[in-house]
């Protein structure tokens, strides 16, 4: 495996409470993009990089959602090998900045992540990309997003005076690396214990000052909770998702880090796909025969089908 996709797999499961400590800077530097600081909306954090493909058809694209717990984290902290790699296999790369919760609470990181999407997807003939073949990948808070994406209706309004607006935010395949697939408190207690309510990115992503907070206003709070959970969102008709975790740790977890990124958020998402009959799969980075490549294998698989 990738040194820097190693990393981010195994950094991003054990990680403690503090949210940046999931985007410490790769040894390995990116590439310079083709495109920098594209601006997509109106905020300066509403930015992205572009790296394009060499491709005589339109590349397919990777769009790449960084972590951080929606508070911390940047697009230059990406997955530098696994970047390479989708630019040697002809497809397109993009990383975003979004608005971090403290600057805006939910819908707003999640939803610029879609406006990003639409975005790309409206560069499709400049840019030279299939649109069709559109997937994200993320880590932690990213692979929230990228699997809101992947589960939640198309948020294209084809009404819309916005020709942006008018895109899709439908992906054609999702991995979520160390992701929440629920950030309800009344969901995920029960499945990995108390200490997930100390982790900041639970309170703060509606805009309470911490865990006493929610629990006092969590009526107020909780149609964003279930809104911005994925798990709330899937059917039989969404795109394939691969999840991956750190092999499963005892539960109740001992701390906020382990309990916010916990395998068991991995396996009861896949218990929903499997009980629709949505494609699913989920892996672990530290089981010693699983296949070295099987993040971007996977991906690869999905962005290059015809």
């Amino acid at each position: 495996m990738n040194k820097a996709l190693l990393y981010l797999l195994l950094g991003a499961g054990s990680v403690a409470a503090a949210p940046s400590q999931t985007n410490k800077p790769l040894a390995n530097p990116l590439p310079p993009p083709t495109f920098s600081n594209v601006k997509y909306a109106d905020h300066e954090r509403n930015v992205l990089d572009f790296w394009q493909a060499k491709s005589e058809t339109p590349a397919p694209v990777l769009v790449y959602i960084h972590g951080g717990a929606w508070r911390s984290g940047d697009k230059s902290i990406m997955l530098g090998d696994a970047l390479q790699f989708m630019l040697d296999h002809g497809i397109s790369v993009a990383s975003i900045n979004y608005r971090y919760s403290e600057q805006a609470t939910l819908p707003a990181p999640v939803h610029d992540a879609a406006r990003a999407v639409q975005f790309v997807r409206s560069k499709a003939a400049e840019w030279h990309l299939n649109k069709e073949r559109l997937a994200a990948m993320g880590v932690s808070a990213g692979a929230c997003t990228t699997l809101w994406l992947a589960y939640h209706d198309d948020l294209a309004n084809p009404k819309s005076d916005d020709p942006i607006a008018r895109e899709s935010t439908r992906l054609c395949a999702g991995v979520g690396i160390s992701g929440q697939t629920s950030i309800d408190p009344e969901v995920i207690v029960p499945w990995v214990g108390d200490q997930i309510m100390n982790h900041a990115m639970i309170s703060r992503a509606v805009g309470a000052k911490d865990r006493q907070e929610v629990k006092e206003r969590y009526a107020e709070y909780q149609a964003l909770y279930r809104e911005f959970s994925p798990i709330n969102h899937v059917t039989k008709d969404d795109p394939a998702v691969l999840l991956y975790y750190r092999t499963p740790t005892p539960l109740p977890a001992p701390d906020p880090g382990i309990a916010i990124h916990h395998a068991m958020l991995g396996q009861k998402l896949k218990e929903k796909a499997d009980a629709v009959g949505a494609p699913c799969v989920i892996e672990y980075a530290d089981r010693p025969n699983e296949s070295k490549s099987v993040v971007t294998e996977f991906l690869l698989k999905q962005l290059k089908k015809p």
